[in-house]
């Protein structure tokens, strides 16, 4: 059986799959990066003593879900685990960023989404028929869903959007053999600051609450495995996301402004 999952060239994705890996799961690592992916594949292969294939895609450019799936299909994966994690964000002011990245980044943080998972659905649930084994979802949202952000407004708005969906969906397949989960992380040692266009002054702020990718990983996979609804790596992050239930809208906004819009000043 084979886990597929996007984003898988670098950091929280990377991570993961060496963690199916080191549990002797075959890989299908999907990112934009076709000489990153080959150079993955080919160490997880060595290492591990597993099959890993890979398809190099843009999943920001409409269809190529499709292609995915065909491809699937054509080579008969039996694929048992889905992880959607390709993202970005965009950091700025919402009129000064332009329309096209902030459509781009809506393309690939939640129509990619739905599409991957609306089309590899029905190969997951043909593979729990065959093997008599479970199958499992994860989507990667962030500790950004539970609250507006400014600055990161349409980022925030994305993935509070695969938050929900995530938990609607988990809902509609709970009496199949098919477990859905929601990954949330916090601030990560990956290129996430350098693609949002953060200034420095905000990176090292985020550098002080890093999680390492290997460490999100291991919570992450040991929660989709536990079948939980939600997984929110790390202590302070999980706090920062409670209190988003029980503090004010208006005060969580007015601190996650003062971080992030200072920063944006300067």
């Amino acid at each position: 059986m084979y886990a597929l999952i996007t984003g898988a060239s670098k950091g929280i994705g990377k991570a993961m799959a060496e963690e199916l890996a080191a549990r002797q799961y075959n890989l299908v690592l999907v990112a934009r990066s076709a000489q990153e992916l080959q150079n993955l594949a080919k160490e997880l292969t060595q290492k591990y003593n597993i099959n890993v294939l890979y398809y190099p895609a843009d999943l920001s450019v409409p269809n190529v879900a499709t292609q995915i799936r065909d491809w699937c299909v054509d080579n008969q994966l039996d694929i048992s685990i889905l992880i959607n994690n390709a993202g970005y964000g965009l950091w700025g002011w919402f009129e000064k960023l332009t329309l096209d990245e902030q459509r781009n980044m809506m393309q690939l943080n939640m129509n990619a989404v739905v599409d991957i998972t609306y089309l590899l659905l029905p190969i997951l649930r043909a593979t729990t028929t065959k093997t008599n084994q479970p199958a499992y979802i994860m989507n990667v949202a962030s500790t950004a869903a539970y609250q507006a952000v400014p600055t990161l407004s349409l980022y925030a708005a994305t993935k509070a959007f695969i938050v929900s969906f995530t938990r609607g969906l988990r809902f509609e397949l709970q009496d199949s053999p098919v477990s859905v989960t929601c990954l949330s992380p916090g601030a990560t040692d990956t290129n996430f600051a350098d693609r949002a266009k953060m200034g420095e002054g905000l990176k090292a702020t985020a550098e002080k609450y890093n999680m390492s990718p290997t460490e999100v990983a291991k919570i992450a996979i040991n929660g989709m495995f536990n079948k939980d609804a939600e997984v929110v790596p790390g202590f302070i992050n999980s706090l920062s996301v409670k209190m988003t239930y029980f503090s004010p809208k208006s005060l969580i906004e007015k601190i996650a402004a003062g971080i992030y819009i200072k920063h944006l000043e300067k």
